[in-house]
């Protein structure tokens, strides 16, 4: 991530995104994209290391967790999901073996599994 999301500009696109949901309408891609980014921000902060690649396209990646760096190829450790299963990740609106189980969530390597790392309860 090249540039940092303030709190404040990362909590206003959640309430936007938030507030769009629950008009059952689509959130503005901006307003996505920064709570997307903010949120994998906040979680690169709370597990630094490059043992696992969270990738929510086309919003962000980022590599968590201490333990072996993964420098080339596709990572042996990866989670991708979309920005909507995202968000609810993060924010606790939804939790990481239901959206297993849901199939919402891709998870390969042994280490791929943020189920002790979410809610990030921003």
């Amino acid at each position: 991530m090249a540039r940092r999301i303030s709190t404040d500009d990362g909590r206003a696109a959640l309430f936007a995104v938030s507030a769009a949901s629950e008009r059952g309408a689509a959130p503005a891609r901006p307003d996505l994209a920064t709570a997307v980014r903010y949120l994998l921000q906040l979680l690169a902060e709370k597990a630094p290391g490059n043992t696992v690649e969270v990738r929510v396209p086309p919003f962000g990646a980022v590599q968590v967790i201490e333990g072996p760096r993964h420098t080339r190829g596709t990572p042996p450790n990866v989670v991708e999901t979309d920005a909507a299963t995202w968000i609810a990740l993060a924010t606790g609106e939804s939790s990481w073996a239901d959206a297993l189980t849901a199939g919402r969530i891709l998870a390969s390597g042994t280490r791929a599994d943020l189920a002790a790392l979410l809610p990030l309860r921003p």
